[in-house]
């Protein structure tokens, strides 16, 4: 036994709860009691161990049975060494000592993480490859204040905690270590030994990459090797106006169920082959964004993503994180934004992630009536700790910062707001207050929009916020919340409720489609009908449609047509711009094989026309936020079931007059008032043939008469076709070609309608149409365009 360390000490050590191992390991200079150093190293497995020098080799004393070994020196100062290691089966090796290497963490540092304001933790916690003192290796962080000791494990040390402890930085509750030698491509877990006897293996909260479930380990990963190439999109997102006066149409994709690759055991498609597939397919159809559901690393498929354990690690399921790098790259190349549904709001109870993560309620309330999600099965962040608050906003930061991405739409906002949300009488702690108020997660997502905004002038905030909490989409400084856009949760629920009338009886129900634009403009809003509108026994969005074919694909059309014609941007799940039957099924392909079928085919190209026109006609974008852009010509046609209004755009004259059939009646001769005398041109119908309608009321253009009609001393008389809508663009001003969505870039050839097969395979003819068929899971071959 060594008589210069305590048998406490040693036994601390050996039995593996030491929490500052630099204290006892690596080099010490004895000075200045005494004019020499010592050397410790704990090497369980070794036969014996050598110091080496130079050209020197010192061999040490084991002064404990178990593996820890010294060596003391007299007359020596600190120098550089490495160690040869004899085995217990005879074979050597030589290594760097990691407790011969500085600590890397700083003062600052250590206060800015405390006080939760270091932004960007992920520079430092985690796993990052560095060079130290001119030896490559990986430098590990954690944060756990409650445990008594962490180790780094993994191959490179038969996952035996009692190697690689970690130093614990004071107060801090930070561990550090530097491991020379180690690489990226390395799968590495934290050892915990927390109060209690507590001892659990956890994967890393700010790993970069992820072993694909079931396994959970994290992997070493350099951020730094992919070669961006959308600097022009970077440029000119920058350059956005914050107003928003640009178009915005969203399709919303879930990564692992767009399409598979039924050849190779219903794979899924990798990152690389969806910038390749999904990409041009979007681009085709005319989208400006794709919003991702949750790609963070995520154990269990049916929570969509919505579970996540890797906060900061793009799931595996697709390739790596430079292979995400490249479709987002490609994105931008091609002109698209790239949106990220974030969760900050909850996170799962796996035994590997962080929960209970030091053996004490870390990230997490300890009470569950703050700290758990009955209906979800989650835990709830406890945003009143800094740490906590800054692990979230390092999180967002490092999307942007590393990843590039455009948006965030912020899952589940409701739900950190209010403490009482889904809980009964009793379930529930009040605010400091008294009141429902989640007030430090208030605080944290105000935060959130003011740093995300300033650092990244053109990013987006989508708030999924289904309550009356007010100013949502408004600046914190005027006392809002901060985000960009907020989903508008009663237009959606209104609007689909009317749809899903049979037309005989939707006079009664008129105010449902009218109802919205008393408080359209108390927000800036996003029109969605996303994913959780297709699950869960509510069927597709066509099978919500009533009547026969013909009747659901019209008012399917007329539905989305209503959509953009509101106010408000655009948001479009995946499938729905086909006219899917069977409600989404996250572990299946999209139903490619209904593009087949003409009224399918139809309907996606109706689809591709409206974005252009939306796209093309600024009326339809360029005021969405305020009654400037919007003009009622009659929403009181409720015995027709007929809607009629203007959308205007920053140009006065500059219109589009919008008219919405919602019966199966052809109205032969309806008169609109409008707000100039000239010529009106149809800009779309969406009964056209082209789309699969009758073709009623198609025509060119259509002159004003000088007949006084709702409000206004001119007025045209149109005819309007069932379950159709007609949008008319005032020809005062002539409309500019298309904008493309910026910055637009590429030259790649147009995609087809349908995404690229894996194996093509010939269209079904006019015969087979009436007949079931199962998902394939293939696309027909390029649909022939009406």
């Amino acid at each position: 036994m060594s008589s210069r360390l305590s048998e406490e000490t040693v036994n601390a050590i050996v039995y593996a709860y030491h929490g500052s191992p630099f204290d006892v390991l690596g080099m010490h200079d004895l000075q200045p009691d005494e004019d020499a150093v010592v050397v410790r190293t704990f090497q369980p497995f070794a036969e014996s161990v050598e110091v080496l020098d130079g050209d020197d080799a010192h061999g040490m004393e084991r002064i404990h049975e178990h593996g820890l070994f010294e060596l003391r020196l007299d007359g020596r100062k600190p120098f550089k060494y490495r160690l040869r290691i004899r085995q217990s089966d005879g074979q050597s090796r030589e290594a760097e000592d990691p407790y011969r290497f500085p600590l890397q963490f700083t003062d600052f540092d250590l206060h800015l993480h405390g006080e939760g304001t270091h932004f960007r933790t992920y520079q430092k916690m985690g796993a990052h490859l560095q060079k130290v003192d001119g030896v490559e290796g990986v430098h590990f962080a954690v944060w756990a204040p409650n445990a008594l000791r962490i180790s780094v494990i993994g191959h490179f040390n038969r996952w035996d905690g009692r190697h690689h402890p970690m130093q614990k930085r004071g107060n801090s509750g930070i561990f550090e270590l530097f491991i020379p030698g180690l690489k990226a491509g390395d799968i590495y877990k934290f050892e915990v030994k927390g109060p209690l006897d507590y001892l659990a293996q956890k994967s890393d909260p700010y790993a970069f990459a992820s072993e694909l479930r079931p396994k959970t380990a994290s992997v070493v990963w350099d951020l730094d090797q992919y070669e961006w190439q959308d600097d022009a999109w970077m440029a000119e997102r920058r350059k956005l106006s914050p107003d928003m006066d640009r178009p915005v149409s969203v399709y919303e994709v879930h990564l692992g169920s767009w399409r598979r690759v039924p050849d190779e055991d219903q794979r899924w498609l990798t990152y690389r082959e969806l910038a390749e597939w999904l990409l041009p397919y979007v681009k085709n159809l005319g989208y400006t964004h794709i919003e991702l559901l949750p790609i963070s690393e995520h154990p269990f498929d049916g929570s969509w993503g919505y579970q996540t354990i890797g906060y900061y690690s793009p799931t595996s399921r697709f390739g790596s994180p430079d292979d995400f790098k490249y479709f987002v790259d490609r994105c931008h190349q091609e002109g698209i934004g790239v949106i990220l549904d974030w969760v900050p709001a909850h996170f799962p109870k796996d035994g590997h992630g962080l929960a209970y993560f030091d053996g004490t309620h870390l990230y997490e309330h300890a009470d569950p009536r703050m700290g758990e999600h009955k209906d979800w099965g989650t835990l709830i962040f406890n945003y009143g700790r800094n740490e906590v608050r800054s692990f979230l906003m390092s999180n967002a930061l490092y999307w942007a910062d590393v990843f590039h991405i455009d948006g965030f739409r912020v899952d589940a906002v409701a739900s950190m707001l209010y403490l009482d949300y889904s809980r009964k009488d009793g379930e529930w702690i009040p605010n400091k207050y008294g009141g429902r108020e989640n007030l430090e997660a208030v605080d944290f997502l105000k935060k959130f929009n003011e740093v995300i905004h300033a650092e990244y002038p053109g990013i987006t905030t989508f708030a999924e916020e289904s309550t009356a909490w007010p100013m949502v989409s408004r600046p914190t400084y005027l006392g809002g919340l901060g985000f960009g856009l907020k989903w508008n949760m009663g237009w959606m629920h209104d609007i689909l409720e009317y749809f899903t009338k049979d037309p005989v009886h939707r006079k009664y129900h008129h105010n449902n489609i009218t109802f919205s634009m008393i408080y359209a403009f108390t927000e800036n809003f996003i029109l969605p009908f996303s994913h959780d509108e297709v699950v869960h026994g509510k069927g597709s969005m066509l099978n919500k449609m009533p009547g026969d074919d013909w009747q659901k694909f019209a008012n399917m059309r007329l539905l989305y047509t209503f959509m953009f014609a509101h106010p408000g941007k655009k948001l479009l799940f995946m499938g729905q711009e086909f006219g899917q039957w069977a409600e989404w099924n996250c572990n299946a392909s999209l139903d490619w094989h209904l593009l087949k079928y003409e009224l399918h085919q139809k309907l996606q190209y109706f689809i591709s026309k409206l974005n252009e026109a939306y796209r093309r006609y600024e009326p339809l974008y360029e005021i969405d936020f305020s009654w400037d852009g919007f003009e009622w010509i009659d929403l009181h046609d409720s015995e027709n079931s007929i809607v009629t209004f203007l959308r205007k755009g920053k140009n006065p004259h500059n219109i589009v007059v919008c008219a919405f059939n919602l019966t199966p009646v052809v109205r032969e001769t309806y008169r609109i008032g409008v707000p100039h005398s000239g010529t009106y041109k149809q800009v779309l119908n969406s009964d056209h043939r082209e789309f699969g309608g009758g073709h009623v009321g198609v025509f060119e253009e259509v002159s004003t008469e000088p007949v006084p009609w709702n409000s206004h001393q001119n007025s045209i008389n149109v005819q309007l076709p069932p379950l159709g809508a007609v949008m008319f663009h005032f020809k005062g001003t002539p409309p500019p070609p298309p904008k493309p969505a910026k910055p637009e870039a590429g030259n790649r050839k147009p995609a087809a309608v349908a995404p690229k097969p894996a194996s093509p395979e010939p269209a079904a003819s006019s015969e087979e149409q009436g007949g079931a068929e199962a998902n394939t899971d293939e696309p027909p071959a390029t649909p022939e365009q009406p």
